[in-house]
This record gives structure tokens, sequence and C-alpha cells, in this order.
């Protein structure tokens, strides 16, 4: 009887246990989609500034037509990514498109003081702190849930419930110019 009942206390340990693990990686994967939602508020927020900013300059910028068609396709695609992989190449290219569009607005001195440029130009820049911020914030979640999902003893719990690793949100960011070499 003794032994009866060590063995049905072992197992309700061992119950416990496994319910707090899979508690803990359902806890871990939410805040993971959490996250990443996030993420896509400030990514939608950023879609929808870019029209205003390309309406506000077209005026200014008659001959860019290219620039700005290259953002709205880039914007486009980023809009209409679905996996986080898809979402952060779509991304990069966009920021590529973005930092041309800029280098380009140097040349426009009234447009830089235009008051409405200047509004959403600053919007955006705090736009894209929050994306960083967010996508960090992902990213750690990420990675913490996925280190849960491969360490013992929770990954044998992990596979047992179908558990699968989360992608991270990378971005290339924009290739700085390449100095020119000066030679004599």
């Amino acid at each position: 009887m003794t032994f009866f009942l060590i063995f049905i206390v072992i197992i309700v340990v061992i119950g416990f246990y496994v319910v707090s693990l899979y508690n803990g990686l359902v806890k871990l994967r939410n805040q993971v989609k959490n996250a990443w939602s996030q993420i896509d508020v400030q990514l939608k927020r950023r879609h929808d500034l870019i029209p205003n900013l390309i309406e506000t300059v077209k005026g200014y910028m008659k001959h860019e037509k290219e620039t700005l068609e290259n953002i709205t396709e880039a914007r486009s695609r980023a809009m209409g990514a679905d996996s986080v992989a898809d979402k952060a190449k779509a991304e990069s290219e966009l920021n590529g498109a973005m930092s041309k569009f800029f280098v380009v607005v140097e040349n426009y001195p009234d447009l830089k003081a235009n008051q409405n440029f200047l509004s959403l130009q600053e919007e955006l820049t705090s736009t894209e702190n929050k994306i960083s911020f967010s996508r960090q914030n992902y990213n750690d979640q990420v990675l913490f849930y996925n280190n849960k999902i491969q360490m013992f003893p929770s990954n044998i719990v992990a596979g047992m419930f179908g558990f699968k690793e989360e992608v991270f949100f990378e971005i290339e960011e924009p290739k700085e110019r390449e100095v020119p070499k000066v030679q004599f």
C-alpha cells in the first residue's frame, strides 16, 4: 500500500511539473505573439505615413517620379508580406527606398523647409525608433522562447505538444555609401 501511495505522489508531482512547463511555454508563445503585434502596429503606422509624405513632396519633386514609385512599390510589398521572414525582407527594401528618398530630399531646400514635410519626417523618425524598440523586444522574446523550447526538460514537453521555434525579425540596414578611394 505504501509503494502504491508513493507511486501516486510521484505521478502527481510529475504531472504538476509537466503542466507547469506547458503553461510556461504557452505564456512565452503568447509573449512572442504580443511582441510581434507591437511591431505590426508600428509598421502599419509607418505604412500609413508614407503616402502622406509622398503627397507632400510630389509638387516639389516633379523630376523624381522613379524615387516616389520605388517607395510606393516597396510599401505595397511590405504591406502584403505574411511571414516574419517575408516582412523582414520587404521592410529592408522599404528602408532602402526611404534612405534613397531622404538623400534626394537634400536637393530641395524649399521642401526641407516645408512645415508639413518636417512634421511628417518627425513622425516617421519617431515611428522608426518605435519599430526598432519593438523589434528588439520581439527578438528578445523569441530568444527566450526558443531557448526554453530547446533546453532540457522543457524541450520534451515542447516536442510532445508541438511547440515550434519562432523566427527572429531581422532587417538588413541600408548599406552605407562606400568611401571613395583616393589615389595619387
